[in-house]
């Protein structure tokens, strides 16, 4: 059996289907699955065993406009897959859904051209977003599939250098990521300035800054007890280091997903604009969220915005670094190196 997987969304969500991965194996253990993502998605699931290809589409290069769009969907053709699961939702995905010409097509019913596909899938808004996605293989019974990624070789030969160059052996690692490519889901800087500026007084403790290149223009804070690696690192670099941390204090973006894969890397996850029943809270049991509860505007979106609607952006200036350092300190003091 030749299943096709098409998700072309943020990186997130991209890390959030490696469980679908995983059930739709399982499911069918002689079948081979491809993966259709964005360039960068492709980099987060390289190395997974349950994928026999990952296929780029690049919506902003080769395949750009509606000639791109034919082009690849003539090759998927060519593949003659037996089933397709496009767990996105928007018409490119769901017009390349089509173009593939499989027997089976699988959808959310919710989907902006929701009419290519045979077989739809009720998207429950109330349901986390991993429950979501294995909604796409039934089943009769509930089991627990958690996030995987796969850093290889040549990531954890990098992280060992990076490690050993600045004495990470022996510490308690803490890292920050302080991006987020909308504004109102981003704690303030200045906040995230002032935990580096306290943690940095603790002896046995390391700070690990993460991000991508999109943040390389933060002016964040630098200590003698901080490793910048902002920029600097691929995203199956970036879930090494967070394999590796005792723990990592980001907002509502990418590194909490990417975290998740790792029982033991507590997560403590800031939330603004957005909140937990939206869906895309920590698929770990080993985390917590600080956020701005009683507060009626939350939520102002989906993903956040460029602004405060309010102007006042209470959500994120009321939760004070004292706040979240305790919730830090607490955790930090509860390890034993």
């Amino acid at each position: 059996m030749k299943i096709l997987i098409i998700h072309t969304a943020f990186i997130g969500d991209i890390v959030l289907s490696t469980p679908l991965i995983k059930k739709l194996k399982e499911r069918y253990p002689d079948s081979s699955i491809t993966y259709v993502t964005t360039p960068l998605g492709a980099t987060i699931l390289r190395n997974n065993p349950n994928l026999a290809e990952i296929i780029e589409y690049d919506k902003r290069g080769e395949h750009k406009g509606l000639k791109g769009l034919l082009l690849l969907g003539k090759r998927l053709k060519y593949k003659n897959f037996d089933m397709i699961i496009t767990p996105h939702r928007y018409l490119r995905s769901s017009v390349l859904t089509w173009l593939t010409g499989a027997p089976d097509r699988v959808g959310y019913d919710n989907a902006t051209g929701k009419l290519f596909f045979n077989k739809k899938v009720h998207y429950d808004k109330n349901k986390h977003e991993v429950e979501k996605l294995l909604s796409f293989v039934e089943d009769n019974h509930y089991k627990y599939y958690g996030i995987e990624l796969f850093p290889g070789k040549s990531e954890k030969t990098r992280i060992d250098e990076i490690w050993s160059e600045n004495h990470l052996e022996n510490k308690k690692i803490v890292a920050l990521a302080p991006g987020s490519k909308w504004f109102t889901k981003q704690w303030p800087l200045e906040y995230f300035n002032n935990v580096i500026e306290e943690l940095s007084k603790r002896e046995d403790t390391a700070i690990v800054l993460i991000g991508g290149r999109e943040e390389l223009l933060l002016n964040i804070k630098e200590t003698d007890k901080t490793v910048n690696l902002i920029g600097k690192t691929s995203l199956l670099e970036v879930a090494e280091v967070t394999r590796r941390c005792h723990l990592i204090l980001t907002n509502d973006s990418s590194p909490i997903h990417i975290a998740s894969a790792w029982e033991n890397t507590h997560i403590i996850a800031i939330f603004g604009a957005t909140v937990k029943e939206l869906g895309f809270y920590p698929w770990s049991k080993n985390s917590q969220i600080i956020e701005n509860s009683g507060l009626t505007c939350r939520p102002c979106g989906l993903h956040g915005g460029k602004k405060c609607p309010k102007g006042h952006f209470k959500c994120m200036l009321e939760l004070k670094p004292e706040m979240v350092l305790e919730k830090i300190e607490e955790r930090l003091n509860k390890i034993t190196l």
